[in-house]
């Protein structure tokens, strides 16, 4: 099998984000774990202007995507993650036509987090 290559750069750094927070994030019980994905792969070091487009992803063939989410489900998680804050619109490209969206991971601090279900896995005794 041959793994295409990628139509954006592979990230060449490691993500800028506070790792807590990003933890909090992948963590949030208020999305979905599609979002969360989406939300990985848009939080993972790209340099600044070169984070792939939404409309590039979103057109991305069943070929290329092989096992990645379809175009409807892709759009449904962009959704979510804009509407809690997770993402926003780039001034530079606020049409919403071709628009990088920029990672905000503030709304980490108010993540809703599965809470330990019995209370000696939370004291460890």
């Amino acid at each position: 099998m041959t793994t295409t290559v990628p139509q954006w750069p592979i990230p060449s750094t490691p993500p800028l984000h506070d790792p807590v927070l990003f933890a909090r994030a992948m963590r949030d019980m208020r999305l979905t774990w599609r979002a969360r994905g989406v939300l990985a792969e848009l939080a993972t070091g790209y340099i600044p202007g070169q984070e792939p487009k939404i409309s590039e992803l979103v057109s991305l063939t069943r070929d290329e995507r092989l096992a990645a989410e379809g175009r409807e489900a892709f759009r449904k998680a962009v959704g979510e993650l804009r509407t809690i804050g997770y993402l926003t619109p780039d001034a530079t490209t606020a049409s919403g036509v071709g628009e990088r969206l920029i990672v905000d991971l503030a709304p980490a601090a108010g993540a809703q987090l599965i809470r330990p279900r019995y209370d000696y896995l939370a004291d460890e005794s």
